[in-house]
């Protein structure tokens, strides 16, 4: 572990390489897994005040299921995680003409309909961000049906840090990307 401020980083994120391939994968980590996306706080509320602009994009199951029992429900660890339909898919999902699952967020988003682009939990995919008593621990998940992701990510010589530029920044800002880059930098030297 490497680490930053308050964040303790795996070094799986560093060495190991990652881009995703929906082309392979159809957004499987969408309607596959135990529980829906892990939520923030404040991404509930964002959530619950875009999510008239957001239905059109949503497929009737997943309308169905949120107005049922609203955009979250508590996981086994008390924590808010996107409602799923039938304890499989995302509500947010819809598959666009090829069969790719797409996030209904994201693409109110990508159309200017609200200020929201996902959970920062799906952007960060497939680092996952772990609270400890002090610490923040951003871990590499890997998951078998990325591994068309890790194989193309390993054919485009492209770290995981580095694919996920954008969700780090996001989250964290430029300064911890920075940072980032700097101790990728001391990893490869002492390589040498």
């Amino acid at each position: 572990m490497i680490e930053i401020g308050n964040k303790l980083i795996s070094l799986d994120v560093f060495e190991k390489r990652f881009v995703c391939d929906l082309s392979a994968c159809k957004g499987a980590c969408c309607v596959e897994g135990d529980n829906g996306a892990p939520l923030e706080e404040e991404e509930i509320d964002l959530i619950e005040e875009s999510l008239e602009a957001v239905k059109p994009y949503m497929r009737k199951e997943g309308i169905e299921a949120v107005e049922k029992t609203g955009v979250f429900y508590m996981d086994q660890d008390n924590e808010p995680v996107t409602t799923l339909v039938n304890n499989a898919e995302c509500a947010f999902v819809f598959f666009d003409k090829n069969g790719i699952t797409k996030c209904a967020i994201e693409q109110a988003y990508n159309e200017d309909k609200i200020d929201f682009k996902k959970p920062i939990s799906c952007h960060l995919y497939p680092i996952r961000v772990a609270k400890l008593r002090t610490y923040v621990a951003l871990n590499y998940n890997y998951w078998n049906i990325c591994k068309d992701a890790c194989k193309l990510g390993t054919e485009l010589d492209v770290k995981v840090y580095k694919f996920l530029k954008e969700p780090i920044i996001r989250k964290w800002g430029e300064d911890f990307y920075t940072e980032l880059e700097k101790v990728d930098e001391e990893i490869e030297k002492s390589k040498r």
